[in-house]
């Protein structure tokens, strides 16, 4: 976005026509709004508080008939699994954003929302401003604007960030093992827009059986919000305890960790596998071990000793 401006800077409508080179032909009727310039993704705007920021958004319209598109301010959100959407009521930037509106004097004035009319294969250029509160807090604030108009409606993401000290904080909550996947949650507990990187360790009684390096996770995870995400895990072990432990990190030195147990038994397997009793009997030494080693780490990090258990032998007929 240009530098900061007036609150009484005039806005205009510019309309210009479109290029009459071919396009495809399921693009003939499809209208789009986009920033203005120099093919943009969003806007992207910086300013501390008391700012008043202005661009410009482009609808262009290369259909065959004219086009009426309404256009609002909005607050961006995560969807619950981490898509992009807008909330119905705006009180963050998607109310600070105002477009231009004459009155009954000939003035033009900022408005939450204004209609616009597209002529055929004709771009409309509609100047609006984001007036940054004196109070807003420092950090990310995500907007866009939206565009209503033949039937459908389309976003603009705006990622304003308001000057001043940021916190990059998330956490990873509540995971649960099975179905073949892995459930949880992800918490931004800061002010910044977070592109999480996960990785995924599971140890079982007899050693690791999961180990996945950090990789980035295809959402932008918005601050405030809480997201439910899935690992898919289709070959986990069919006669196992395991603990899996989810290490998340993101940019600004955000991390956190959350662990959960599982215990994977599968009778079948057990009574007609090969060895059924004796594996079933490896299982519960080895679970003891483990245990064992789970007090001893608890231990270490300053929780209370517990005496080991003895190892025991199993005997007799599985049913």
């Amino acid at each position: 976005m240009p530098s900061a401006l007036s609150a009484a800077r005039v806005l205009g409508l510019t309309l210009v026509l479109l290029s009459t080179a071919p396009v495809a032909a399921a693009d003939d009727d499809t209208w789009t709004v986009v920033p203005s310039g120099d093919g943009r993704p969003y806007f992207y705007a910086e300013g501390a508080p008391g700012t008043v920021l202005q661009d410009t958004v482009s609808v262009r319209n290369p259909g065959s008939t004219p086009l009426t598109v309404r256009l609002r301010g909005a607050d961006a959100d995560n969807t619950a699994d981490g898509g992009f959407t807008v909330r119905r009521r705006a009180t963050d930037t998607g109310a600070w954003i105002g477009f231009a509106r004459r009155t009954a004097e000939g003035r033009r004035v900022p408005v939450s929302a204004v209609s616009v009319r597209v002529p055929a294969h004709t771009r409309a250029d509609v100047p609006f401003t984001v007036s940054v509160p004196a109070g807003a807090a420092p950090g990310d604030h995500p907007g866009a604007i939206v565009a209503s108009g033949g039937g459908r409606s389309a976003a603009v993401r705006v990622q304003l960030r308001v000057g001043g000290p940021t916190l990059s904080a998330l956490t990873v909550e509540h995971v649960t093992v099975g179905g073949g996947r892995i459930s949880y949650e992800l918490v931004n507990r800061g002010t910044t827009v977070l592109t999480p990187r996960l990785a995924v360790r599971a140890d079982g009684v007899f050693g690791r059986v999961l180990d996945r390096t950090p990789r980035t996770l295809p959402l932008e995870l918005l601050p405030g919000r809480r997201v439910t995400l899935t690992e898919p895990w289709p070959h986990a072990p069919a006669l196992d305890l395991v603990d899996v432990r989810l290490t998340v990190t993101a940019a600004g030195g955000a991390r956190d960790e959350a662990d959960a147990s599982v215990r994977f038994v599968s009778w079948g397997a057990v009574a007609e596998g090969a060895g059924g009793p004796a594996a079933l009997g490896a299982l519960v030494c080895g679970v003891v071990r483990h245990r064992v080693r789970r007090r001893r780490r608890r231990t270490a990090d300053g929780g209370t000793g517990e005496e080991p258990c003895r190892e025991v032998e199993l005997t007799g007929a599985v049913s």
